[in-house]
Order: C-alpha cells, then sequence, then structure tokens
C-alpha cells in the first residue's frame, strides 16, 4: 500500500495557506482569495478566523489543508502529486475538550492529485483510513461513503431548485446527529421547503447499504434519468467493486445521509465514525463523531489558477486531537495509567548529598543513548522520586546510594514489580537496553 511503499510524499514544501491566508490579493480576474476561500465551505465559513494586520490587509487563518494544498498546486503548476502532510489548522468553534474539539488543533491529510481512472485513487484513500482505525486499535467503525453527484440528484429529482443545493448539503449532513423529524422541520422552517419535497428527500436520504442500494437506485425510475445521480451511482459501484477487491467492505457503508457540507466537494465523500460496542461494562468516552473525512474536489485547484486549469484531485483528513481523546479516554476507563514521556530510566538516591553521583550517572546514560532524567533537586526524597515514576510511566529506576557506590553497583528497580536487583555498573547499560526490549 501507498504509506508502506514509500510513494506518498509529505509536503515538505511549506503549501501556502500555512500560516494565515492573505486574502487581499486576487489570484485570477474572477475572484479574490478572500471570496474564494470564504465561498468553499458552506455554512461552515463562520467558522474562519478572520484578521486583519497593520497594514490593513486582510487575512485568514487555514480552516482546513485541502484549500491550501490545492493553492500550492494551482501556483506551482503542479498536475501530479501524492503527499501526507500533518499541520495546525484553526475552527472559531465552540471548544468542547472532551469531545476532541478545539479551536487549534492538528489534521493529517492524505491526497492524490493528478488525472487518472476513476475510482483507484478514491478506493486507496479509504484503504488507508480502514487501515489507520484498524491498525490503532480504537474499537469498532464505519465508513460511510457517498457521492455529492447523487445527493444533488436526489434534490433535483425532488424538486428542489439548485440555489438551494449548499445549505440542503448542510441540513441533510447533520442527520448523524439530530433525527430526521428535526432536519425535517430546519428543512421547512428555516429553509423554506415544502414538505411535501422534504418528505420526497426523507425517502432517499435515510437510506443505506451497499452494492445492492446502489443496484436498487439505478433501477429508479427517477434517478436514473438523472444525469449527474446516474454518473455517481456507476462511479459508486465502481468504487465497491475496488474495495472488495481490497478486503474492506465490511466497514463500508452506502449512505444518502451523509452529504458533507464543505462546498468543494465534487463526487465521492466519506466519513469514518466509531461505533459504541453494545454490551460492554467498561465505561466509554464521550463520543467525538467522526474520526476522519474526505472526498473528491476535482474543480478546487482550477480556483486558484489564472487560466482556470483543473487538476482532479481526491483525500482525507484524520482528527489527530479527536483520536487522542479517544485513546485517552478508552485508557483511564481500563485503569492504565497515561503514559506521559518516553524516558525509559529515572536515576535516583536514597540519601543526601549524592547530587554529584546521579549526575555523573545520568551523564553516562545520556552518552549510551538511554533516555534517562533526574529530579532537578539537590536531595530529593526516595519515595517522592519513585512515585514519579510510578505517575509518569517510567518503567526502570537506576538507584545509586552510598553503599552503591562503595560495591561499584548500581540497583535496577523494576517499578511496576518493585523488584530489585544489584547490576555491576559497567554492564548496567546492556541490562537496561536488554529489559527495554520489546
Amino acid at each position: 500500500m501507498g504509506l508502506r511503499g514509500g510513494v506518498w510524499a509529505s509536503c515538505s514544501v511549506p503549501c501556502p495557506g500555512g500560516g494565515p491566508v492573505p486574502q487581499s490579493r486576487p489570484t485570477s480576474p474572477l475572484a479574490s482569495p478572500q471570496e474564494t476561500l470564504t465561498g468553499k465551505y458552506g455554512e461552515d465559513t463562520k467558522l474562519i478566523y478572520e484578521l486583519q494586520d497593520q497594514g490593513g490587509e486582510l487575512l485568514a487563518l487555514r480552516y482546513d489543508l485541502t484549500v491550501p494544498f490545492a493553492r500550492y498546486l494551482a501556483m506551482n503548476k503542479i498536475t501530479n502529486m501524492k503527499r501526507y502532510h500533518v499541520a495546525k489548522v484553526y475552527r472559531r468553534d465552540n471548544p468542547a475538550t472532551t469531545r476532541g474539539r478545539y479551536r487549534e488543533f492538528y489534521q493529517c491529510d492524505f491526497d492524490i492529485a493528478g488525472q487518472f481512472d476513476p475510482m483507484i485513487p478514491d478506493a486507496e484513500c479509504l484503504k488507508i483510513v480502514h487501515e489507520i482505525l484498524s491498525d490503532l486499535q480504537l474499537g469498532d467503525f464505519i465508513i460511510k461513503v457517498n457521492d455529492r453527484r447523487i445527493l444533488n440528484g436526489v434534490f433535483a429529482v425532488c424538486g428542489i431548485p439548485e440555489s438551494k443545493f449548499i445549505t440542503m448539503c448542510s441540513t441533510v449532513d447533520k442527520l448523524d446527529k439530530m433525527p430526521w423529524e428535526e432536519v425535517r422541520s430546519e428543512m421547512v422552517g428555516e429553509k423554506g421547503l415544502s414538505p411535501e419535497a422534504a418528505d420526497h428527500i426523507g425517502e432517499y436520504v435515510q437510506l443505506h447499504g451497499g452494492l445492492d442500494l446502489i443496484e436498487q437506485l439505478l433501477q429508479d425510475p427517477k434517478l436514473s434519468q438523472n444525469k449527474l445521480a446516474k454518473e455517481g451511482l456507476g462511479d459508486m459501484k465502481l468504487l465497491f467493486e475496488y474495495l472488495t477487491l481490497f478486503g474492506i467492505t465490511g466497514k463500508i457503508s452506502f449512505d444518502l445521509s451523509l452529504a458533507r457540507g464543505l462546498d468543494y466537494y465534487t463526487g465521492v465523500i466519506f466519513e469514518a465514525v466509531l461505533l459504541q460496542p453494545e454490551n460492554d461494562h467498561v465505561e466509554e468516552p464521550v463520543s467525538v463523531g467522526s474520526v476522519a473525512g474526505g472526498g473528491r474536489y476535482d474543480g478546487l485547484v482550477g480556483m486558484f489558477d489564472p487560466k482556470g486549469r483543473k487538476v482532479p484531485c481526491v483525500g482525507v483528513s484524520i482528527g489527530i486531537e479527536r483520536i487522542f481523546s479517544i485513546l485517552e479516554q478508552r485508557v483511564k476507563a481500563s485503569g492504565e495509567k497515561v503514559r506521559t514521556t518516553e524516558t525509559q530510566v529515572l536515576v535516583a538516591t536514597p540519601q543526601k548529598h549524592l547530587l554529584a553521583a546521579r549526575l555523573k550517572l545520568i551523564s553516562e546514560l545520556w552518552d549510551a543513548g538511554i533516555k534517562a532524567e533526574i529530579l532537578y533537586k539537590k536531595d530529593p526524597k526516595l519515595l517522592k522520586q519513585l512515585q514519579y515514576c510510578e505517575d509518569t510511566g517510567i518503567p526502570l529506576a537506576a538507584i545509586i546510594g552510598e553503599q552503591e557506590l562503595t560495591d561499584g553497583v548500581v540497583k535496577l528497580r523494576d517499578v511496576a514489580t518493585r523488584e530489585e536487583v544489584d547490576i555491576p555498573r559497567e554492564k548496567l547499560v546492556d541490562e537496561i537496553r536488554r529489559r527495554l526490549e520489546p
């Protein structure tokens, strides 16, 4: 696969938009960067941090890594690239730390740009998400997939004017958080749809399944006559054939409620969510919603190119903080201690006036490449030093007292079992390495 095969390139050159994104210098005669930036996130535009520097230039902090990547491709006239990128993004949102929701956080993006045969890059992106969530052992999960063309086709056959497609996508996308009755109420009460049109949409967006549902919709008398929907369903069928070859369809759901409110998606869209176990006596963490999402954005690069040249792209974003939040909650629920340091050994002393002995021993360990640490006190109590090991998860303590100095040994303590053994000083490094071997 791409990650293991080493063919993914990290975005080592800072992508434009890596910090504040300038919004006043036009990149094309048609639209300023401000209009391009704020016009591609649908209703989420309100979450963009807008700034103004001392010179009066309008700036904005990047909302995601996708738009800066598209701008990077356009500015450098790149038409073929496969990359991963880990960096911070910013959302003017209400933070909820227990749910892994922050105003400043890291995302990890995987993107494939270039003109390729349909659905092959898309299938690889889904394979990557499946592999990451499986390897992290976060629990049961499902990856929902849909296609914006199918969704737009549904809106069209339900009599929704094209001018309301974007706002309808944002409303439908709330179905993973709200029951259909509330979503329907928003469509009618806030978005001005007729009750009949909303009910017609509901007949479609509550469907989910696999190849069987795709075949069913291909036979739908109305959808099959809609050009966009027919194209989307054809690609979705091809995608499921490739996912079957990858052996991951058991975790994939074709879900018509998936809309992803971002306006730049043009085709396949996907989102990974964790599933709560039905019978589990272990206290589960608070739900954090989706942990990954992405899709195809074939028109975005052209928005930044003066000549409007299109570069087809597909990619996925992994929410790093959200995954960390889940892992931390689950470790705590299991009763395990969260290890907060990579330190392998704490150098400790049981008596006073032995700071010089600690400094000399830790220097030997550092020179040997051992990750060692001491408490920054001249005469710390031994109990406090050992408690520090337990609190931070340091597995070993190298204790050197007056008797050990006389005997030329170091007392090596296993923090978990509390077993201690005297090791000749010249053999200490080898013994530590042996114990730390996986």
